[in-house]
């Protein structure tokens, strides 16, 4: 073990968790550094839906299948992961919109089933309000994210795996080099270091002059107190996408990611909440309990960046939006790279470098 690959991996959200589990369980010497504890910042904030859904090109849909496929395999490693393939029931767009989705999709292989009202009302009993026409996909999934990372962090450090707390100050540069991290004020050295930071990694980044294209829109997200069965699945319903947690909470936003909090989020998560309430038989007893404001780490183009930074030796960069569905397959597909200089033909398309 004294000659494994030394890795700092610097976030803990969901991604940097799997990226670290990864490596740890291949065998790498790991250092996982978070100012914010096991979570990170978006992820806590996170909808939490596992999905190759509408709106993404056919490489990106097999990225995110391959995803799914692999939180399967992730589940059985990980006995009692937080998963729950309870499938998500969607009218979340004009009928014509929805009808050229499930062709497109189904096409590509989704098991995606069109569904009339009497049909979607055995699926979710306790809507109030249902459409004439819906798309259901059984596969969809959800996975409680905090409790997911600390299960993946807690293994990791069982394999070997080192959690260190504090603020990134730098990365240690040498020759055009990176050789490690400086966290406040102390020098960890490393032969490779991953930037999964989400909304922090431009900065972190910037410190070895590495420059990352990521906008970080606000997601206003609210949540119940818990309460007794309401939903079996994810509903994404026009306007209003909920769902509700292992623990018993409602879980809702004007769509999956958050809406824009404006000017009042607290007026605004209220609103919210009183919709969401509207929207469901049996709630005369759901109570609102907080709301979240989350920062999604959204490349420039949509798209996840997953690679090494070029010009910039013992760099890797791991940063997406979509952190909860990839989180396996990125783990997975980074370990390899890092570790076997193997990289995956499903990251082709997601280098630093097409920014370049």
């Amino acid at each position: 073990m004294s000659n494994a690959k030394q890795v700092i991996v610097i976030g803990a959200g969901i991604i940097g968790a799997s990226i670290a589990w990864h490596l740890a369980k291949a065998g790498a010497r790991v250092t996982v550094v978070s100012e914010s504890g096991a979570g990170g910042v978006a992820t806590p904030n996170s909808f939490a839906w596992i999905n190759a859904s509408w709106g993404n090109p056919e490489t990106y849909f097999r990225l995110r299948i391959r995803a799914m496929a692999e939180w399967k395999r992730l589940a059985n490693d990980l006995p009692g992961l937080p998963l729950a393939w309870c499938g998500g029931l969607c009218w979340d767009l004009p009928a014509d919109e929805l009808e050229a989705y499930a062709a497109e999709h189904s096409s590509w292989g989704y098991g995606i089933e069109r569904v009339g009202r009497e049909q979607a009302a055995r699926i979710e009993p306790n809507l109030a309000a249902l459409p004439d026409f819906a798309l259901h996909v059984a596969e969809e999934g959800v996975a409680e994210p905090v409790a997911t990372i600390k299960a993946l962090l807690a293994d990791a450090e069982r394999r070997g795996a080192r959690i260190v707390a504090g603020a990134v100050d730098r990365l240690a540069l040498v020759n055009g080099k990176v050789t490690g991290v400086v966290v406040s004020g102390e020098t960890i050295a490393a032969d490779e270091v991953v930037v999964a930071a989400g909304a922090g990694a431009p900065a972190i980044a910037a410190t070895a002059g590495v420059k990352l294209p990521i906008e970080t829109p606000p997601g206003l997200i609210v949540h119940s107190r818990p309460h007794k069965k309401l939903l079996n699945g994810l509903v994404l319903a026009d306007r209003l996408h909920m769902r509700q947690t292992a623990e018993g909470r409602i879980v809702a936003g004007s769509d999956f990611g958050g809406g824009e909090p404006g000017e009042n989020p607290e007026a605004d998560a209220r609103a919210l909440f009183a919709a969401t309430k509207a929207m469901l038989r049996g709630a005369d007893g759901l109570e609102f309990d907080f709301h979240t404001i989350g920062y999604r780490p959204t490349p420039a183009d949509g798209f996840p960046i997953v690679s090494r930074a070029d010009g910039v030796g013992g760099l890797y960069i791991a940063v997406t939006h979509s952190g909860i569905t990839l989180a396996p397959a990125v783990g997975l597909f980074v370990a390899r790279e890092i570790l076997d200089g193997e990289r995956d033909a499903l990251l082709a398309p997601y280098a630093l470098s097409r920014f370049v």
